[in-house]
């Protein structure tokens, strides 16, 4: 398994990806060019060759960082390879200098960012728009 900072990738292969891990339809989404534009960076996980991995690290320019879309082909879940994708993003939004690394998400994926992640709970709010 390569882990890879800011790896390259075809839009379609994250968008596959995606729509599996969301149950949702595969769509035209450019995701490349969202990340390239917007994002301090995203690590790719693939195994001989193909994308079964990958976390986008959205960020402020400064010092916060945001974990989003955290996603993992079902046939390479339960080994390892979400908690290597988080791992990898947090060592490098460090190396850029972020002092702060943000998460939210639904309460069962409390056990894998809390306790395998080693992500503090904290207070947060949300808006459905």
């Amino acid at each position: 398994m390569d882990y890879t900072w800011r790896g390259l990738f075809e839009s379609l292969e994250v968008e596959r990806l995606h729509a599996e891990c969301f149950a949702r339809d595969v769509g035209e989404w450019d995701w490349f060019g969202q990340v390239e534009a917007h994002s301090l960076g995203w690590v790719c996980a693939r195994a001989d060759g193909a994308l079964v991995g990958w976390v986008n690290v959205a960020w402020d320019g400064s010092g916060h960082a945001f974990i989003l879309d955290t996603i993992v082909a079902a046939s390479h879940r339960r080994k390892g390879v979400a908690t290597r994708l988080v791992t990898t993003a947090t060592v490098a939004a460090r190396d850029a200098g972020c002092e702060w690394l943000h998460v939210d998400f639904e309460d069962h994926l409390r056990p894998f960012y809390v306790e395998a992640c080693g992500f503090t709970p904290t207070n947060a709010g949300l808006i459905r728009l």
